[in-house]
C-alpha cells in the first residue's frame, strides 16, 4: 500500500503553496489498508487517521472545544440535540468541525429519551419509534468520528467522505419500506465503500488536483518508488503530462 512520503517542495514556494502541496499528498494517500468495514460500510478509526495525520505533520494538535460555561465537552439543546466540536492547528491553519449526536439510525439524539413517528408502507399506517437518551459514550463517540473529519479538512481520506460523515450502520428503522432502505444502501455504498476502494483513487485524485507540469513533478517525486515500479501507475503519470501539455 502507498505510505505518506514526505514530498519535494520547492525552496521559493509560496505558504499557499506549500499548503497545497501537503493537501495533495495527504489526499493522495492510499488508506485501503487502514480502513475498517462494519456491515459492509467502510470507515477510517480515529487511531489509524491519527497516526497517519500525525506522520505527515508531526507538531500537529487538536482540541476538543468546550462550553464556556460548563466546561463540558458539548453543546446541548432540549429542543433539536446535542452537538461537538473539535479543532485541528497545522502549519499556522486552524480547521474546525462539527457533528451531532446521533443514534444508529441517524436520529438526534438529547439528554431526555423521545419518540417520533415513520409511515410503515407494509402495515399501512404509522408507527412509532423511540431515540434513547445521550450517554456520555455516546458523546465520546461523535468527538472522535468528528475528530476524523476534522482530519479530513486537511487532505487525509477526504475522498472515502464522499459528501458524508464516517457511517455508524448499527440499524435503520424497520418501520421504513424496503424500497427507501435500499435506495438508502445503494447511495451509501456507492460514496462509502466503492470510491475509496477504487484501485488508485487517490492517486489519481491527486493527478487531476495537479493544475501544472511543476506539481506534477512533485507528486512524482513522493510515489516516484511506486510509478517507476508499476506500469499502470506510470501510464496514469503519463496520460496527466500530456494532458497538461495540451493545455499548456
Amino acid at each position: 500500500m502507498c505510505k505518506f512520503q514526505k514530498p519535494v517542495i520547492p525552496a521559493n514556494a509560496t505558504d499557499d503553496e506549500r499548503r497545497a502541496v501537503m493537501f495533495d499528498a495527504l489526499y493522495s494517500l492510499d488508506l485501503s489498508d487502514k480502513v475498517e468495514k462494519y456491515n459492509d460500510l467502510t470507515y477510517l478509526s480515529w487511531a489509524n487517521a491519527w497516526a497517519e495525520f500525525k506522520r505527515c505533520y508531526p507538531s500537529a494538535t487538536y482540541k476538543i472545544v468546550k462550553h464556556p460555561s460548563t466546561g463540558l465537552p458539548y453543546f446541548a439543546d432540549p429542543f433539536v440535540g446535542i452537538v461537538v466540536y473539535t479543532e485541528v492547528t497545522v502549519d499556522g491553519i486552524a480547521h474546525e468541525m462539527w457533528l451531532p449526536v446521533m443514534n444508529g439510525a441517524n436520529k438526534a439524539m438529547k439528554f431526555e429519551p423521545y419518540t417520533y413517528n415513520v409511515y410503515d408502507k407494509f402495515k399501512k399506517q404509522y408507527v412509532e419509534k423511540k431515540v434513547e437518551a445521550a450517554t456520555m459514550f455516546d458523546i465520546n463517540k461523535t468527538l472522535m468520528r468528528c475528530l476524523v473529519k476534522n482530519l479530513a479538512m486537511f487532505g487525509l481520506g477526504l475522498y472515502i467522505y464522499a459528501g458524508e460523515d464516517v457511517p455508524e450502520n448499527e440499524s435503520s428503522d424497520a418501520g421504513q419500506n424496503a424500497e427507501t432502505a435500499s435506495k438508502k444502501t445503494t447511495t451509501r455504498k456507492t460514496k462509502t465503500t466503492q470510491q475509496p476502494l477504487e484501485k488508485y483513487a487517490g492517486i489519481k485524485a491527486a493527478l487531476n488536483a495537479c493544475i501544472n507540469q511543476q506539481a506534477l513533478m512533485g507528486l512524482y517525486q513522493q510515489h516516484k518508488n511506486e510509478v517507476d515500479s508499476n506500469s499502470e501507475i506510470k501510464a496514469l503519470f503519463t496520460e496527466r503530462k500530456l494532458q497538461l501539455n495540451q493545455v499548456a
